[in-house]
């Protein structure tokens, strides 16, 4: 019976990481239409766990703390109109953590939920990799 509960644990915390992480998006830069600034964007739905909405409050935090107004963060929620229409113009299909540069994209979403609860300062270094070459 004991063996049974923990089974059922790991099915439980499984599907529920799995929702979150859902991700088919590459990680590396791809080429895209050319933006004059740098812009971080986070992807979420209305239904949000603690670690969703620790992602986009570490990563507006980094980005702030780091680059000030030179870097744009916005927060869209795809269950409302504006965000699902935001999210359809750039190819996005879930949540997502996303900075756009020049004709580059790269892709955090796995970083976030990696270090937005128990290493946000992982996530700041890793902001300020990837955005002070596209300055």
């Amino acid at each position: 019976m004991k063996a049974l509960g923990i089974i059922s644990l790991i099915l439980l915390v499984t599907s529920l990481n799995t929702s979150c992480l859902g991700q088919t998006q590459p990680t590396e830069n791809t080429s895209l239409a050319a933006t004059e600034t740098v812009q971080v964007f986070y992807f979420h739905y209305a239904r949000r766990c603690t670690t969703c909405k620790a992602v986009e409050a570490e990563s507006k935090k980094a980005v702030e703390e780091l680059f000030g107004n030179k870097v744009l963060f916005a927060a869209y929620d795809m269950d409302e109109p504006e965000g699902e229409k935001k999210a359809e113009d750039l190819g996005i299909e879930g949540q997502t953590l996303v900075i756009y540069g020049g004709n580059t994209k790269i892709d955090l979403t796995n970083e976030g939920f990696m270090y937005a609860v128990n290493k946000p300062e992982k996530l700041k270094e890793i902001f300020k990799e990837k955005i002070t070459p596209l300055l």
